[in-house]
């Protein structure tokens, strides 16, 4: 079957010809890496803080995240649906406005950084008071943010452009990218925290630092020969087609990330009247864990995601499921081994990030009662991104938005009127319960509609 790829994308013909099983490693092994590296500098600097700073420390990290997750919204917004969109219009021979795509997403990400960071700057001590800072990690939280805000404008620019760069065909070089921050952080955060004596505000220096490098690297590819998609005048100009299918598509994680954000804020305000700031602190630290194991699942997703996107362009649905199948199955092996260790040695965990006897006592009953379910989340990440991958923005968000908003939020304000700490720690198996259910439905019946939409020889 004659396959529309142009002069321009001989490099992409291995989506339509490679065997699956070898493409998937070949693109989510990188992103696996990249991923994994990312996340394990993550856990240097919250083992450092925690050790070198203290508990309250820890707690006031926590405080962050919400803030965190809000930027990581934005940022995905662009990047996720610039990449999505790049995939299925180089799957079509479209390459003119696959580079309009990236120069709308330069754009994008620079305009929103500004508008956020500026009022970020401005509301910043009520923001963390409204996630969940006492009094007492309230210094902890500002001093953080106050210093990481440069670099948040560095993180989008790097995440957009390096998914950029995978859907392009460079799935190494993206790993890459994240190899360089995700090392120097590595080596910064405890010379800055630990030998400089820096603290919490030593861990925005070095992800500030890491971050500038990382960007400077993954923007210079696009301006080299060899690269797919080039630096040119004229795609930078803002058309309003090429923005609403970046914003239609992206919007599926960025909303999953605002969602996040709220069950962030929902949930500190209520581990923090039930259960201290221990509480908080223990929900960092499980956050820390499950978020390494969930890393290496979103890397298995931008390995699949330029894959199945190219194949639904050149409408390859065979191609298409067999990609989805075998990262459905690789997601959950590891979600599974994730969950044998949050049930059978939680407090081993929690020892790695703090010597206090009162926080790992707290932390390890959070992980055992929180991660009963874990072992499905792997399936519900896989088949959010398949949505986002094929264009269905609205199902994406749909399905990214069950298990967070739909059943999180009721499930917890539920459970810990009856259950008080525990009941919060339980609304986290019992939504992914319920999100797997509804997971499955849409599932099912997106594959029985590409089998009427396709030829069945096809399939």
């Amino acid at each position: 079957m004659s396959q529309k790829i142009g002069e321009n994308n001989e490099r992409l013909r291995e989506f339509v010809e490679r065997p699956i099983g070898r493409l998937l490693w070949q693109y989510s092994l990188p992103s696996v890496v990249g991923m994994v590296v990312m996340s394990l500098y993550n856990i240097v600097d919250r083992i450092f803080i925690g050790h070198v700073v203290g508990p309250e420390a820890i707690a006031g990290l926590t405080v962050t995240f919400p803030v965190m997750n809000i930027a990581t919204a934005i940022g995905v917004l662009v990047g996720g649906g610039a990449a999505a969109r790049v995939s299925i219009m180089l799957g079509n021979d479209d390459h003119e406005n696959a580079l309009r795509v990236m120069g709308n997403a330069l754009v994008l990400t620079l305009v929103n950084a500004i508008v956020y960071l500026t009022f970020f700057a401005i509301f910043m001590d009520d923001m963390l008071r409204a996630f969940g800072a006492s009094d007492v990690t309230l210094p902890y939280a500002r001093e953080f943010m106050t210093y990481l805000l440069p670099g948040l404008l560095l993180i989008n620019v790097t995440f957009s452009f390096n998914n950029i760069m995978r859907a392009s065909g460079f799935p190494r070089k993206a790993m890459v990218t994240m190899l360089i921050g995700a090392g120097l952080n590595i080596i910064l955060a405890p010379t800055f925290i630990y030998v400089l004596r820096l603290g919490i505000k030593g861990a925005a220096i070095a992800t500030d630092i890491s971050m500038f490098v990382s960007a400077v690297f993954v923007l210079s590819h696009f301006a080299m020969k060899k690269s797919t998609l080039r630096y040119q005048r004229g795609i930078y100009r803002p058309r309003w087609d090429i923005i609403y299918g970046i914003l239609a598509i992206g919007a599926a994680p960025s909303i999953v990330n605002v969602a996040s954000c709220m069950i962030n804020m929902i949930i500190n305000n209520s581990l923090g009247r039930y259960g201290g700031d221990s509480a908080v602190a223990a929900a960092g630290i499980f956050t820390t864990y499950t978020a390494m194991i969930v890393s290496i699942i979103l890397g298995i997703c931008m390995g699949m995601q330029p894959i199945i996107g190219y194949n639904y362009g050149a409408r390859r649905i065979d191609r298409l499921k067999k990609t989805y199948l075998l990262a459905v199955g690789a997601s959950t092996l590891i979600c599974l081994i994730g969950w044998i260790g949050g049930m059978t040695v939680p407090r081993l965990i929690a020892r790695c990030f703090t010597v206090d006897a009162n926080l790992i006592d707290v932390t390890g009953n959070a992980l055992s009662l929180s991660m009963i379910c874990f072992w499905v989340v792997g399936f519900q990440i896989i088949s959010t991104t398949l949505f986002q991958s094929i264009g269905k923005a609205g199902k994406s968000i749909f399905l990214g938005l069950t298990r967070q908003v739909l059943f999180l939020i009721p499930l917890l304000y539920i459970m810990q009127n009856y259950f008080g700490l525990d009941g919060i720690w339980l609304s986290f198996p019992s939504s992914d319960f319920c999100a797997t259910v509804v997971t499955v439905i849409l599932v099912v019946t997106q594959f029985r509609s590409f089998k009427k939409q396709y030829d069945p020889e096809r399939l």
